[in-house]
């Protein structure tokens, strides 16, 4: 608050206090960037939460919202400012952690878990074996609550003979939210995002807003998690984590998918924001339609590497001189023997996907395939030699197009200077497993075919003949040709991987503009859920207020004594209806010395007797008279605030009229008797004469 001549100044140093708002991407000093690493490492020591992995900008922000509420312009004084004051770090640690939630936040994709994902699921679930799910950032519990509700829905709508058990799993970084989950309260205000009939079925109706029902409220089980530390849950049916990757960098984005993958059971759904994807594991997790963030775990195989769990998302210690690796276990002869069988009979063969990229690789296929000049490329098709390529594309798209085994028969394929013979199986691998999906590709040498000798009726044709020489021409044209459409094939094959690439990577900046767009997106939220609730709280205040003023004039106009308020410089403040009887006032006189009014009081000192209460803080109190004939006491008292500080005066004005006259009329008794009483002490005197 502040009076309108200084707003101004105060706007432009509020703007000149957090440039980079407005800004698309903040670019941070080395200085800011070594006080934001100071400012992190407070926060560990301080709180035990790592936010390394937060990412710089959402850091950025949030601790430049603090800087502005404390009028801190730099952020080596705000790294001073926490250090000094611990109640300021438990303040930043709830800034940082975003709790934007609600019930059935986006409903569109609910609805498709309700129709397509949950009933799929549910259809092949035993009920002996529990469905497990897991809401990690799950924040005040609407997330949780959405899914049980969602749950108990359609499981109401399947009727399955046997009862379903159900066990949600719920956690977050804030214990305070726990805690609030765990009551299981929200506001009113949850009617605009929950059905009326669920309101009726799953909420109780309370004073101070709705209360989950018991049936809900023990599917789930809330607790404290950091998921970047802890270890995460498993055996999982269903995870729901929902915009809460958005907000850490992408190399922890990158580990955390393949662990959910792990989470997961096969066939498992992975419910995600709408600013979130699975990025380059499309090989771990299928959407279950076009634009979805609704993904089911697959099999796979193409992740070889260990997962990153969470207690190695860390640097790890580094290995000592002394450190030794455990020795191999010995092979056993029967592995021996059978990679013998495979190396010395077995023909070569690759293991590709439906895209023809290349995962493994048995026996020696160099005759067949050499690597492609330039960036490093796994594609079997980039690689094929010389003869092989065209037939093996066909050969592909037909075995998955008709879902057979497709084989080539003595295929000329050039190696190394010469030539070779080979025939080649293409078959896709339909058993269950984790090979399923994946195409087999065999080699198998052939010798070269015998030229068929000619039949004896058969015309000789001489090496001269036009019409040889012409067949020739021809066959050097189309082979020109043929060479010719092979170079443009090749390289509009190659300007269609540079322009993919040039897409993956524009897709992935825009992907990371919209994770910080939905970052920002939920923080202004979160800003305006706290103006709204200081803005109830202000509402509430100026209701407060104007009972009260109204209890206040109401009690004044029922005392029925004239009362005037005066500031510090004896300027009009507040009168009631009763004071204009006696001073003439108008609504218009506030503001206006006292001086200046005329009045029915023989009173000219009011102004002096005025100031003297203010200079000694003492009361005055005295009978003045009216040119009417009416009487007022009037009390001078000081104007004390709640605070304790004198703000002016008040002055208050008691009519006494009827007791002045009945004091005259006292008075002149008085005198009356006390005459009558002298002139029987004069006639006695007199008789006694």
């Amino acid at each position: 608050m502040a009076p309108a001549e200084e707003l101004p100044e105060k706007i432009l140093a509020y703007l000149q206090r957090t440039p980079l708002i407005a800004r698309k991407e903040t670019v941070l000093e080395d200085k800011t960037q070594s006080a934001l690493e100071k400012v992190v490492v407070l926060l560990r020591a301080h709180t035990g939460n790592d936010f390394t992995f937060y990412k710089r900008n959402t850091l950025y922000r949030r601790i430049e919202r603090r800087m502005g509420i404390h009028q801190i312009g730099k952020m080596t004084n705000y790294v001073r400012y926490l250090q000094e004051n611990s109640q300021e770090l438990d303040l930043l640690f709830k800034e940082l952690l975003i709790g934007v939630t609600n019930f059935f936040r986006d409903p569109a994709a609910w609805e498709q878990l309700r129709k397509q994902g949950l009933p799929a699921l549910l259809a092949s679930r035993s009920p002996r074996q529990p469905l497990r799910a897991w809401v990690p950032g799950c924040s005040t519990g609407e997330e949780a609550y959405s899914l049980a509700i969602l749950l108990k829905e359609v499981v109401e709508e399947l009727k399955p003979k046997d009862k379903f058990a159900i066990q949600i799993f719920a956690t977050d970084l804030d214990r305070d939210a726990i805690d609030k989950a765990r009551q299981g309260v929200f506001p009113d205000n949850i009617s605009a995002d929950v059905t009326e009939a669920r309101l009726k079925r799953f909420f109780t109706k309370e004073a101070n807003g709705y209360r989950v029902r018991k049936e809900i409220r023990e599917m789930v089980i809330f607790a404290p998690q950091n998921l970047i530390m802890d270890p995460p849950f498993t055996k999982l049916d269903i995870l729901c984590c929902r915009n809460l990757l958005i907000y850490l960098t992408t190399e922890v984005q990158k580990k955390l998918i393949p662990l959910f993958h792990y989470s997961l059971l096969p066939g498992g759904i992975l419910f995600q924001g709408s600013a979130e994807t699975v990025g380059d594991f499309t090989d771990l997790f299928a959407p279950l339609s076009g634009k979805s963030r609704l993904f089911r775990r697959v099999e796979s195989i193409l992740r070889a590497e260990q997962i990153a769990f969470p207690s190695s998302f860390t640097a790890g210690p580094a290995l000592g001189t002394e450190t030794r690796l455990a020795p191999k276990p010995p092979a056993s002869l029967q592995s021996l023997a059978d990679q013998l069988v495979l190396q010395t009979y077995a023909p070569p063969a690759v293991l590709t996907n439906d895209t023809g990229d290349i995962f493994y690789v048995s026996g020696r296929t160099g005759k067949y395939l050499e690597p492609a000049a330039g960036k490093a490329n796994w594609n079997i098709f980039a690689m094929a030699r010389e003869g092989l390529r065209y037939e093996l594309t066909r050969a592909f798209q037909e075995a998955l197009r008709q879902n057979k085994c497709a084989t080539l028969h003595g295929i000329k394929v050039g190696t190394n200077g010469g030539t070779q013979f080979v025939d080649v199986t293409v078959q896709r691998l339909e058993e269950t497993g984790p090979l399923q999906g994946l195409v087999m590709i065999v080699f198998t040498d052939v010798p070269a075919p015998a030229t068929a000798p000619l039949a004896g009726k058969a015309p000789k044709v001489s090496s001269h003949s036009p019409r040889l020489m012409e067949l020739e021409a021809e066959l050097l044209r189309v082979r020109g040709e043929a060479r010719a459409t092979h170079e443009e094939m090749q390289t509009t094959q190659e300007e269609l991987r540079s322009a993919n690439e040039e897409l993956q990577s524009t897709n992935e900046e825009l992907q990371s503009t919209n994770e910080e767009l939905m970052t920002s997106k939920e923080e202004m939220q979160s800003l305006n859920e706290e103006l709204q609730t200081v803005n109830t709280e202000l509402q509430a205040k100026v209701d407060e207020l104007s009972r009260t003023g109204n209890d206040m004039k109401n009690l004044l106009d029922s005392t029925d004594i004239a009362t005037l308020f005066l500031d510090k410089d004896l300027n009009v403040r507040r009168f009631t209806p009763q004071a204009t009887k006696i001073i003439k006032l108008i609504a218009a006189d506030a503001g206006r010395p006292i001086t200046d009014l005329a009045s029915e009081l023989k009173y000219p000192e009011l102004a002096d007797d005025a100031r003297e209460v203010l200079r000694k803080l003492a009361s005055v109190e005295k009978p003045i008279s009216a040119r009417d004939g009416r009487w007022f006491t009037v009390r001078i008292m000081p104007y004390r605030t709640l605070d304790d500080r004198i703000d002016g005066v008040v002055i208050t004005f008691s009519n006494i009229t009827v007791s002045k006259k009945l004091e005259e009329k006292l008075r002149g008794q008085h005198a009356g008797l006390e005459k009558q009483v002298a002139q029987a002490r004069d006639g006695k005197l007199r008789t006694s004469r």
